[in-house]
């Protein structure tokens, strides 16, 4: 069941700004199974997932446990040359290293295995660290930021396209660490899926209505809490500085997004991958890849040219349409832009497929002159670009979007 905060004063009612909007409204009690949105914005405010810290811990357990098999143990396996190859994820990352291209290993290491690792121990921190009396506000900020660098199920996307392109040259069969990985993925979504921060915050630090006058409350961007910034001017529940809108945030969101753009030029002009099949020399670009694996399997093929090629661009259209709706005040279509702002959010991190792709190739086909294949230039300026999209998305403070409104900062409690 979904409930909608409403616009009147309610029993037990606390004010609560919308961290997407501004918008000021009371917030009824929300029973566990229940949600809360925004009246204006429609941003989820509360939701209704309610896993306790004993499951959470179960769970970082489990995969703790499972790691060592999913990340070591064979994903899959191929008959190359008489000779019986298997490929794992640290072993893509080894390669990768091995070749000189150590800022490239690095963003998949963080994705594949720094991104889970650090989830697990943020969790066994929290359930450990309470009981200590230690403090928990960096490991709950790390934790909200955390959730869209784990990257678990695009790598397995990623072996099933790689699989594809590695069945041209070799008889390929499934490794026995696949069971562990696939597991350990379905594990972390459904840990990141019920890992409400909000209601850990309340749990750990829980806070008391603030009587200041409506119109002085401030949303914290970083612990979603409503209220007045303490002595030193920081959120009274998380202790990060509390701003009436994020500090530097167009001048960070441009500098992101137009490095991105020039980083995608090199991205798509030079080569991504080379093969050498009997000493012959073969490169491809990220297109000219996508259409030689067109000629086999055009399902994958449109998976992989969605994820980057189509998300990149688009992510950097709508970018660059938000940031100079902001500049120029418009204010026609602003649910639109705020709900594009949100697809771009969450469909962004997708476009790492061909990184992961390449890493597990690597650790499958490198065998001397006969048959090798290599990354090329274009994979680092590639990484680098799908990272800074994310981050421009992550540095716009999407309240700006709503400034440009004479009722910018209403009171929709009245």
């Amino acid at each position: 069941m979904k409930i909608h905060a409403i616009s009147q004063a309610l029993p037990h009612a606390r004010y609560q700004r919308c961290p997407q909007c501004d918008t000021l409204f009371s917030l009824p009690d929300v029973k566990s199974h229940q949600s809360a949105y925004c009246p204006r914005c429609n941003a989820q405010i509360i939701s209704g997932r309610d896993w306790s810290m004993t499951r959470l811990m179960a769970m970082a357990a489990t995969m703790m446990v499972l790691m060592p098999f999913a990340f070591s143990l064979p994903l899959v396996d191929i008959r190359l040359l008489g000779m019986r190859i298997d490929a794992n994820l640290l072993e893509g990352v080894i390669q990768m290293t091995k070749q000189g291209n150590a800022l490239t290993a690095s963003m998949v290491a963080f994705c594949t295995i720094g991104a889970p690792v650090t989830l697990v121990a943020g969790i066994c921190y929290l359930g450990i660290g309470h009981r200590l009396g230690m403090n928990l506000r960096p490991a709950l900020l790390m934790l909200e930021k955390l959730k869209e660098w784990v990257m678990l199920d695009i790598y397995l996307i990623g072996i099933a396209v790689a699989s594809i392109k590695v069945q041209d040259y070799a008889t390929l069969e499934t490794g026995y660490g696949l069971v562990a990985y696939i597991a350990l993925t379905l594990l972390s979504l459904l840990t990141l899926i019920h890992l409400n921060i909000e209601q850990l915050w309340d749990h750990f630090y829980p806070q008391q209505p603030d009587n200041a006058a409506r119109d002085k409350l401030q949303v914290c961007l970083n612990c979603h809490n409503t209220g007045m910034p303490d002595a030193r001017g920081r959120c009274p529940r998380c202790h990060t500085p509390l701003d009436l809108r994020r500090r530097h945030s167009l001048q960070k969101s441009w500098s992101a997004l137009i490095a991105s753009i020039v980083l995608l030029i090199p991205a798509n002009l030079l080569p991504i991958s080379i093969v050498y099949v009997n000493g012959a020399r073969r490169e491809d670009t990220i297109f000219s890849g996508i259409l030689s694996l067109a000629s086999g399997n055009i399902p994958v093929a449109a998976v992989v040219f969605i994820a980057s090629i189509l998300v990149p661009f688009t992510k950097i259209l709508v970018m660059l349409t938000l940031l100079l709706s902001i500049h120029f005040r418009c204010e026609q279509g602003l649910k639109t832009r705020i709900r594009l702002l949100r697809v771009v959010s969450w469909v962004g991190r997708w476009s790492m497929l061909d990184l992961f792709v390449i890493s597990l190739t690597m650790s499958l086909v490198n065998r001397d002159q006969l048959l090798a294949f290599t990354m090329g230039p274009a994979a680092l300026y590639f990484g680098a670009a799908v990272i800074l999209t994310i981050m421009a998305v992550e540095c716009l403070d999407s309240r700006l979007l709503w400034d440009a409104h004479a009722t910018g900062n209403a009171d929709y409690t009245d």
